[in-house]
């Protein structure tokens, strides 16, 4: 009701949540809870209003199975790591933050950053959704249904736009004086992260310790999914049990959710062991209120009859997307918030895009830059062709990531030896030639000068037998010659007078 002279409740500057018109009387409700605390003892009220007494076991399908509509065999709140939701804020860290890395989900996206509205058409979450509250009676706070609210709700909730999406790792705050780590080293380190294509398969809906609603999805420790999770939280998460955080850009934020030795085999399914924080899930609403437990219960049977639909149709699961938006599916998207998408990319390192401002236009496989200018133009820095040729790895850096852990450290193995050897050596070598009161350095550059005085008196020594020619002119054949006769002469004449002495003295 909207008139003249009334007083609103602004829930926030853009939305008024409650009219209050003029000269009315309290209502009976309103009137009890002014009056709540003129009376001194307020403790039967408190009794009576301490919990509510609803019992849902009715989602179950008591056969213990590991995903038909079985939360309990689950540690499904390992997935709210919200810091904006009154969590404690990590060591270190000292401001709160939305920004966190996910799954779009939303058909009818009303954010700017991005042309499409729409950046999945597999899942129509209007399934899961009581639009008419049948079951639901009012919400725990001013928000109602997150997947998109209609003017005069039921519940009387502010008009929310549709943010479906899955979270998958929170950063927190992007203000690194606060200890967190800025936007555009954020997205240098996702441009990095290689991840298979992103397949998302539902499992049940069920409603959390919180009272809110959820749709939880499969948690496979070996799928693509989980190997990019292993990589956020080892890149980019906080330090934790002797286990640090490393990427190749050297940035860094205390305020991540996670801590660098989580990994996705610690996650909420029955597959993982439940203390870590891999759990794909999706908020449908906050703090729903129901009519009655029996209400509750037919709620949450009718939301798993039409997920057994969708495993059905997906029995190995979906990469989402839409022909506009990530058109190959499967993509991991950067929020600032659950309702603004900031930056997208694509699997397999495709590339990313920013589409506020122009910034860029989503990546293509087509032989052909988006822009003028081929690679060179910073538009075209982000699609694929031009994204493997700037990144490309050094020849070398592949050759030595061939190797592997045992071959990386033969090669540094070998090294070492061969420096221990070359070390003793010269050490032998010092401690018999050295001088006396020479030090072992003076020694090597005494040593080094007589080595190389040796190879220059090599070089011009030579060898005289080599240079001589093998047959040489006329005239010096001719000398050899003359003198070979003239030795063999006086090699006979010698001869004769050495046999006339013997003669002579045999006379004698």
């Amino acid at each position: 009701y909207v008139g003249y002279g009334n007083l609103y409740f602004f829930f926030d500057r853009a939305n008024i949540t409650k009219a209050f018109r003029p000269y009315r009387d309290l209502t009976d409700d309103e009137a009890a809870y002014a009056t709540l605390y003129t009376s001194s003892d307020v403790s039967s009220y408190y009794a009576n209003t301490n919990e509510i007494g609803f019992d849902y076991s009715g989602s179950g399908d008591g056969g213990g199975g590991n995903w038909e509509h079985n939360p309990y065999s689950w540690k499904a709140t390992m997935a709210m790591h919200d810091m904006t939701d009154g969590w404690d804020l990590p060591p270190n860290c000292e401001q709160e933050g939305e920004t966190f890395f996910g799954i779009p989900l939303s058909r009818k996206s009303d954010s700017s950053l991005q042309v499409s509205t729409s950046f999945q058409e597999q899942f129509n979450f209007e399934h899961i959704i009581d639009r008419n509250y049948t079951y639901i009676k009012s919400f725990g706070t001013n928000h109602g249904w997150l997947v998109g609210e209609q003017i005069g709700n039921g519940a009387g909730s502010i008009v929310d736009k549709d943010t479906a999406h899955i979270p998958i790792f929170y950063i927190g705050t992007t203000n690194p004086n606060m200890g967190g780590i800025s936007l555009s080293n954020l997205i240098k380190v996702g441009k990095r992260i290689e991840f298979g294509t992103l397949y998302i398969k539902p499992a049940f809906v069920f409603i959390d310790d919180n009272g809110h609603i959820k749709l939880q999805f499969e948690m496979d420790p070996n799928s693509a999914l989980a190997y990019l999770y292993d990589n956020l939280c080892k890149e980019l998460g906080i330090a934790w049990n002797y286990d640090t955080p490393y990427n190749k850009e050297g940035v860094y934020t205390n305020c991540a959710m996670h801590a660098s030795g989580d990994r996705a085999k610690y996650g909420c399914g029955p597959d993982g062991t439940g203390v870590g924080g891999f759990c794909p899930q999706m908020t449908v609403a906050y703090s729903a209120r129901f009519q009655s437990e029996e209400h509750a219960a037919a709620y949450l049977d009718q939301c798993n009859n039409y997920i057994d639909y969708w495993r059905s149709l997906y029995p190995s699961g979906v990469a989402v997307g839409t022909n506009q938006f990530c058109p190959s599916g499967g993509c991991l998207g950067l929020f600032l918030n659950r309702y603004d998408l900031y930056n997208v990319f694509k699997p397999d390192l495709g590339g990313s895009w920013v589409e506020y401002g122009g910034g860029s236009l989503q990546p293509t496989f087509s032989p052909a830059p988006t822009w003028k200018g081929g690679c060179d133009e910073p538009h075209n820095f982000h699609l694929d062709k031009c994204f493997r040729k700037r990144m490309k790895p050094k020849a070398s850096a592949v050759v030595w990531d061939s190797l592997g852990a045992v071959g990386q450290f033969s090669i540094f193995l070998i090294a070492f030896m061969a420096v221990t050897l070359s070390i003793s050596i010269f050490l032998a070598r010092a401690r018999k030639r050295r001088r006396k009161g020479e030090s072992y350095i003076d020694f090597m550059f005494r040593d080094a000068k007589r080595k190389s005085k040796k190879r220059k008196k090599r070089r011009l020594k030579g060898n005289k037998d080599l240079e001589e020619s093998m047959l040489g002119d006329e005239k010096s054949r001719s000398r050899r010659s003359s003198r070979s006769k003239s030795r063999s002469r006086s090699k006979s004449k010698a001869r004769e007078r050495e046999r006339e002495r013997v003669r002579e003295s045999a006379r004698d």
